[in-house]
């Protein structure tokens, strides 16, 4: 089965693991840790975690890096800015920041599947600057001003 549009990757190390769909019909690719050794994630603490490779996405396309979400519920590993986004035009290395969230430390072992990443479709906006922006019902009701229910 062909997937969508085409990304280009390039391996670093020898050991990246590329990312990868774990089903047919999965949305994201799994991001997974280059190390050459574990690394702890004290609670509360970042890490940045490499993968290992560097990849070019398609002009009027992004990489989504989202928490995965086992690790996300069973041990408190997010992410700092999520969805990450990773620009058409980079060529570094890809890199996850994770985040402890949890009460405990955690590992991350060489190899783990650390978080997941969708491609996507953007458009360039065109800023016009107005006078006047247009009424709507909401208005400018903020944060929570919807309700809840």
């Amino acid at each position: 089965m062909t997937r969508g549009v085409q990304l280009q990757v390039k391996r670093l190390r020898a050991s990246a693991v590329l990312p990868c769909a774990q089903s047919a019909l999965a949305a994201g690719l799994d991001l997974c840790a280059d190390l050459d050794a574990p690394i702890v994630i004290e609670a509360g603490a970042i890490a940045l975690v490499p993968c290992g490779f560097a990849m070019a996405l398609p002009p009027g396309f992004e990489g989504q890096v989202r928490p995965r979400s086992g690790l996300a519920t069973k041990h408190g590993i997010s992410m700092p800015n999520t969805p990450g986004t990773i620009d058409a035009d980079y060529r570094g290395e890809v890199k996850v920041p994770l985040i402890n969230l949890g009460k405990v430390a955690f590992t991350v072992e060489p190899k783990m599947r650390i978080a997941q990443m969708v491609i996507a479709a953007v458009e360039s906006a065109q800023v016009v600057e107005v006078e006047e922006l247009t009424d709507t019902a909401r208005g400018m009701g903020g944060f929570g001003s919807t309700g809840t229910h």
